[in-house]
């Protein structure tokens, strides 16, 4: 089973969301989406000053076997892509919760369509 750590909330397309102490949303793509995909090979986040919509496509994340879009878990306004993703987007492979965060927001998961661990734990499984 995937590696997933119970302080995040998760979407239904892999996302997870932390909600940081200062109130900020980190985003990223969860370790069962990045070992699904395989070896990453390009990231693309979204740009600083950018606002997107819950739901929307924002990022792609390409890997040597598919490309895939990363949706917004919610609504906000982008305050800060991962930079390092560029040159590394191995990064993600490597620490999906970690250095492999894509991006962050300024929003709230108040009313969001979101999961805790053991749902989406369940989610995946029932994926088979």
């Amino acid at each position: 089973m995937s590696n997933i750590p119970a302080e995040l909330r998760y979407t239904k397309s892999h996302e997870w969301v932390r909600v940081d102490d200062d109130g900020t949303l980190t985003i990223g793509i969860t370790d069962h989406a990045q070992d699904a995909l395989g070896d990453l090979v390009y990231v693309e986040v979204p740009e600083e000053g950018a606002s997107v919509e819950a739901g929307e496509a924002c990022a792609v994340v390409e890997s040597v076997k598919a490309a895939s879009d990363v949706y917004a878990p919610v609504s906000g306004k982008v305050i800060e892509g991962n930079p390092a993703l560029a040159d590394a987007p191995e990064t993600i492979n490597d620490d999906a919760y970690g250095a492999g965060w894509m991006f962050k927001l300024r929003g709230s998961v108040d009313g969001a369509e979101l999961m805790d661990a053991a749902a989406y734990e369940a989610f995946v499984a029932a994926e088979g």
